[in-house]
């Protein structure tokens, strides 16, 4: 049996996100990234698609790789502003029913403490919905800005990560048992003392002595994702991701680190095939083909090369202005992301990528198959992806935006409903039962979360 095709829409809070210069586009909103309307109406676009989640992107600093300022990121919106993703999720979950949230949100630069109440609070005002990308940074910009003379090398951030994720289970899992808030109007007692655990935690990294301020929300702890490929991401993924984002530009990069990382979850005794892979994978589609390319190449005039080299520069730590643009690129390791930086260079040894190439590539969609066609050619090639990668969703950028998502609620969703492979309607639940099953509202051992619940929680 073919597995059903699961969409997240790919966004983030700022303008264009993964598409330098398409904001120019008369057919693109997203200049109006900080107003609510903008977002109100894309979770309504969403949910009439049927799509899983939206998956918003953050990041914390500024792309000042690229000629070693941030003026060619404010010059072309690279990601640049950028406001606080968090928020606008109760405003888009008040419009929804069904549509999941999974938002991105940096460990480095925030006690475990605070966030745990802030993903609770959102766990609750969505009854469900929430899901966090847990990611470590990869820019200078960002640690600079809170005080560090530069990020943590690349490895030893997931050395804390792990320290991190056993604070917040602790809190989210441990701290209250599931009926200590009694709410007894005639006793006048709303929680049980007796019920609610002191958390205590000294390790390398963090210490703490507190109980978790929020009661226990739908899920307690929010469906997880992870978007790191380099083998120790890979290493985290496999502990701890329900959910795995990750990209590359084509087939043969996708599949062995799809396959890898379902080894090393079975290493740590947890099964593999439950870990949800989703990859990056842009589609422009128009009723006929024709319609779909002039729309495609409508939307590559508006690119900014600039714009893509900057995003790529902050991906990789590399600066691209100092490369002539048929210069071939090589692989550089540092302590930035890895993912960008190897899907260029050593990913796939029979391609050979060039600065213009990869610049033209970035464009639109970031580093990611990008496939033009009509509802049937589109479905085709998501088809044959499937099979080649064993992802089980994707994560789906815009070129324009609410246009793009539009497009895929109204052409592309009914092709796929009617070949079967995309939900007729939505699973009733949390996120995390729509992603894997009724009854599933919280995590399962071996995950482990689990260890840390207290008996009476159980």
């Amino acid at each position: 049996m073919k597995k059903e095709i699961r969409l997240n829409a790919f966004a983030m809070n700022c303008v264009a996100h993964q598409s330098p210069g398409l904001w120019t586009h008369p057919r693109d909103r997203t200049a109006g990234y900080n107003r609510l309307p903008y977002w109100i109406d894309l979770a309504r676009t969403l949910e009439r698609g049927r799509f899983d989640g939206l998956f918003l992107a953050d990041v914390l600093g500024v792309y000042d790789v690229f000629g070693g300022s941030p003026d060619a990121a404010l010059r072309n919106a690279a990601q640049t502003p950028a406001n606080d993703p968090l928020l606008v999720i109760p405003a888009m979950a008040a419009v929804t029913e069904n549509l999941g949230f999974g938002v991105t949100s940096n460990l480095s630069y925030e006690p475990p403490y605070t966030f745990a109440r802030r993903m609770s609070t959102l766990d609750h005002l969505t009854e469900g919905r929430i899901g966090w990308n847990v990611v470590t940074g990869y820019l200078d910009s960002a640690a600079k800005a809170a005080g560090k003379d530069r990020q943590t090398a690349h490895d030893d951030r997931y050395d804390v990560a792990d320290e991190y994720m056993e604070v917040v289970y602790k809190l989210w899992e441990g701290s209250w048992d599931n009926d200590a808030a009694v709410r007894d109007r005639a006793r006048g007692v709303f929680a049980d003392p007796s019920k609610v655990h002191r958390v205590l935690h000294q390790g390398k990294n963090y210490r703490l002595d507190a109980i978790h301020l929020s009661e226990p929300s739908p899920q307690r702890t929010p469906v997880l994702y992870q978007a790191g490929t380099s083998p120790r991401g890979r290493q985290f993924a496999a502990e701890h991701a329900e959910c795995v984002f990750m990209s590359g530009p084509s087939a043969k990069i996708i599949a062995p680190r799809v396959a890898g990382i379902r080894e090393l979850a079975a290493k740590t005794g947890r099964d593999g095939r439950e870990i949800l892979m989703f990859s990056m994978f842009t589609v422009v589609l128009g009723r006929t083909e024709a319609e779909a390319r002039a729309k495609y190449e409508d939307y590559r005039s508006h690119v900014s090369a600039e714009g893509a080299l900057t995003l790529m520069s902050g991906w990789t730590g590399v600066d691209f202005s100092t490369y002539d643009l048929d210069q071939q690129v090589r692989h550089v390791e540092n302590d930035a992301g890895r993912s960008a930086m190897d899907n260029v260079t050593r990913a796939d040894p029979d391609r050979v990528w060039t600065v213009r190439e990869v610049a033209q590539h970035v464009g639109i969609g970031g580093i990611g198959p990008v496939v033009v066609g009509t509802p049937e050619q589109v479905a085709d090639a998501i088809e044959a992806w499937f099979d080649q990668t064993d992802v089980d969703g994707l994560n789906v950028p815009f070129a324009v935006s609410p246009g793009d998502f539009e497009d895929i609620a109204d052409m592309l969703v009914p092709e796929l409903t009617r070949r079967g492979r995309y939900k007729p309607a939505y699973q009733k639940g949390t996120l995390r039962e729509k992603l894997f099953g009724a009854g599933r509202a919280r995590l399962e051992a071996p995950h482990p979360a689990v260890r840390y619940r207290p008996r009476a929680a159980e």
